[in-house]
């Protein structure tokens, strides 16, 4: 049996991959599963091979290491008030992401590529995209380690095949 996916359209353009949304759906059998890491669970557990299950030796402080990255970018890219303390929060997340690439490699997990940052890549490449274009921010050259894992993630053909156009997620 075929595994179907649906994505959101471009904005403007609904023949074009958009930006993230209530989207993407997964269907298993029968039934539609939303949410990316419901997902990443489901695929893991039907084909485990190449497996990108976070390793449980990690410590438990690192394994949400930033799922709030979005959370705290869209709060910063909402804000109007330069001195809110918006961008502040979000610079604290991701010098701790720095920090801990710095401290275990490459990846969130060290050498090896896993769901951690499968997750943790369009979020980056959003917040990349739309802070630049709206708030003329950069992620400060001083996070060395959180500028290498960018181009790291975002030099993978999985993520280039995969990503929407810049003008899409300004759009969106």
């Amino acid at each position: 049996m075929a595994t179907e996916i649906c994505v959101k359209a471009a904005v403007g353009a609904p023949a074009n991959l958009g930006d993230c949304g209530a989207v993407p759906l997964i269907k298993f059998d029968v039934e539609w599963i939303p949410d990316s890491a419901v997902i990443v669970g489901l695929i893991e557990d039907k084909y485990p091979q190449p497996s990108l299950h976070t390793p449980l030796n990690l410590p438990q402080c690192t394994l949400p290491l930033g799922s709030d990255i979005f959370g705290k970018f869209a709060s910063f890219l909402k804000s109007k008030n330069g001195t809110d303390g918006t961008e502040q929060v979000l610079l604290d997340e991701l010098k701790s992401l720095d920090e801990h690439i710095k401290n275990h490699g490459h990846y969130v997990n060290g050498e090896k590529l896993t769901s951690v940052d499968l997750r943790l890549a369009p979020k980056l490449y959003h917040l990349v995209v739309a802070l630049g274009y709206y708030k003329n921010w950069t992620v400060p050259e001083s996070l060395t380690y959180v500028h290498n894992y960018t181009k790291l993630l975002f030099s993978r053909d999985s993520f280039e095949n995969t990503k929407a156009a810049e003008k899409y997620v300004i759009a969106g």
